[in-house]
C-alpha cells in the first residue's frame, strides 16, 4: 500500500530533526551562520586567525554564500520535491548522512590549513553533488519536467563553489572571483525563479482568506517569464565582466524589470501580515541590488562590496528567513502568521543588510551590522529551534 508523507515520517522512531528535510538544514544553517558571524567579527577586531587555507575574505565570503545557503537549498528542494513529483520524502538516516556530508564540509573548509589542499573542497563538493543526485532521482522519478530548471540552477551553484575553490588554489582572491559572481548570480536567479512562484501564490492565498478584491499578477505570466529570460544574460554578463559601463546599464535594466515584477504581485496590501509581506520585502533587495550595482559601474566606483550586498545580506539572508520561518510554522502545525520575534528578526536582518550596504566597510559599522546579523539568525534559533526539534504539533479546531 502507497504511503502518504505522514505516514513516511511517522514510521521514523528517531529524533524528529530527521523527520523531514527542513528541520536538520533550517535549524543547523542558522545555527552555522551565528558561528561563522562571530568567528568573523572576531577576525576583523584581530582577536583571532583561522586554521584555513583561505584568506579570510574568501572565508567569509564562501562560507555565508555556498556553506549557509547551500543548507536552506537543501532544507527546502527536500521539502518541496516530495509536493512537486508525488514521491515520499527523504527521512531518517539517509537524511541524516546527507545532513553529515554538509557538516563534515563545514569542519574541512574551516581546518583545511591541517589537510592536504584537495581534500576539503573534494569532502565540500560532496555534499551539493549527492543533493544534486537525490533531486534529480526523484524528479526523473516523478516525471515531474517542469522542475528541472531548479535542478539545473543547483548544478551551476555547485560548479560556481568548485570554481571559487580553483581559484583560492591557485592563489587569487576568490571573495572577488568568477566564481563568486557566478554562485551570487545562480542565487539570485533562484529567489527570482522560486519566489515568483511561492510569492504570488501565497499572496493570493492571503488575500483570499482575508476577502480582499485585490489578486496579484499570477505567477509566471508572459512578463515574468521575459524577465527571467532577460536576467539570464545580464547577470552573465556581470559574472564575465562586472566593472563595465555597459555592465552597468544592463544592471539597471535588470533592476527596473524585477522592480516592475515586484509591484505586479500586490505586496503593499499585506502590510497586516508580516508573514506575507516580508516575502515581498526581501524580494525587493534583488532589483535594489541590481540597480546599486548598475550605478556603481556606470559612476566608475571600484568598491562595489557595499552594493553587492544588498544581494548577499539582503536578498539572500532575508529570503531564505522569510522561507524557512513561513515553512517551519506551516510544517511544524502552528498557525501562519508572524509573531512580535519574527516581525523583530527580519527588522534585524534589514538593518544588517542595510547599514552594510550605507556605510563604507569599517571596522565599527562592519560589527554593528554584524551584531544585527547575529540577532536576526540568534532569533529565528530561540524561536524556531524548538518546533525544528520537536515533532509535529496539532492544531487545536482544525
Amino acid at each position: 500500500m502507497a504511503q502518504t508523507s505522514a505516514e513516511q515520517m511517522r514510521r521514523w522512531q528517531g529524533p524528529a530533526l530527521f523527520s523531514f528535510g527542513f528541520r536538520p538544514f533550517f535549524l543547523f544553517g542558522a545555527v552555522w551562520v551565528i558561528v561563522a558571524m562571530s568567528l568573523w567579527l572576531a577576525i576583523l577586531a584581530g582577536m583571532l586567525d583561522l586554521p584555513t587555507q583561505l584568506d579570510r575574505g574568501s572565508w567569509h565570503a564562501h562560507e555565508f554564500l555556498f556553506g549557509y545557503l547551500g543548507a536552506v537549498l537543501a532544507g527546502f528542494l527536500l521539502t518541496a520535491v516530495p509536493n512537486w513529483t508525488g514521491r515520499l520524502p527523504i527521512v531518517g538516516l539517509p537524511l541524516a548522512g546527507l545532513f553529515a556530508l554538509w557538516c563534515a564540509g563545514r569542519g574541512a573548509i574551516l581546518f583545511s590549513q591541517v589537510l592536504p589542499p584537495l581534500i576539503a573542497p573534494a569532502i565540500d563538493l560532496s555534499f551539493p553533488v549527492a543533493l544534486g543526485g537525490l533531486i534529480l532521482r526523484e524528479i526523473l522519478a516523478g516525471k515531474n519536467w517542469r522542475n528541472l530548471i531548479v535542478l539545473a540552477l543547483l548544478a551551476v551553484f555547485a560548479l560556481a563553489n568548485a570554481l571559487f575553490h580553483f581559484e583560492a588554489l591557485i592563489g587569487e582572491y576568490a571573495a572577488q572571483g568568477y566564481g563568486l559572481r557566478l554562485g551570487l548570480a545562480t542565487a539570485v536567479m533562484m529567489i527570482a525563479v522560486i519566489g515568483g512562484r511561492i510569492i504570488p501564490s501565497f499572496t493570493r492565498n492571503w488575500l483570499v482568506r482575508e476577502q480582499s478584491a485585490v489578486r496579484p499578477a499570477p505567477p509566471m505570466q508572459f512578463f515574468d517569464k521575459l524577465t527571467l529570460l532577460l536576467s539570464l544574460p545580464i547577470l552573465a554578463i556581470w559574472t564575465l565582466a562586472p566593472f563595465t559601463v555597459t555592465t552597468g546599464l544592463c544592471l539597471l535594466v535588470f533592476g527596473i524589470l524585477h522592480l516592475m515584477r515586484l509591484t505586479r504581485w500586490q505586496g503593499h496590501h499585506t502590510l497586516s501580515e508580516p508573514l506575507v509581506f516580508f516575502l515581498h520585502a526581501s524580494y525587493a533587495f534583488i532589483p535594489l541590488g541590481g540597480l546599486a550595482l548598475g550605478l556603481d559601474q556606470i559612476l566608475g566606483n571600484p568598491d562595489t562590496a557595499g552594493a553587492q550586498h544588498l544581494w548577499m545580506a539582503g536578498a539572500i539572508g532575508a529570503m531564505t528567513l522569510a522561507v524557512m520561518t513561513r515553512a517551519t510554522l506551516g510544517h511544524t502545525g502552528h498557525e501562519l502568521t508572524a509573531g512580535k520575534a519574527t516581525v523583530a528578526i527580519f527588522v534585524c536582518t534589514f538593518a544588517a543588510a542595510l547599514i552594510r550596504f550605507l556605510t563604507p566597510l569599517n571596522l565599527g559599522l562592519s560589527t554593528l551590522s554584524g551584531v544585527f546579523w547575529l540577532l536576526a539568525f540568534g532569533g529565528f534559533v530561540l524561536v524556531y529551534g524548538p518546533m525544528l526539534l520537536r515533532p509535529k504539533a496539532c492544531r487545536s479546531g482544525n
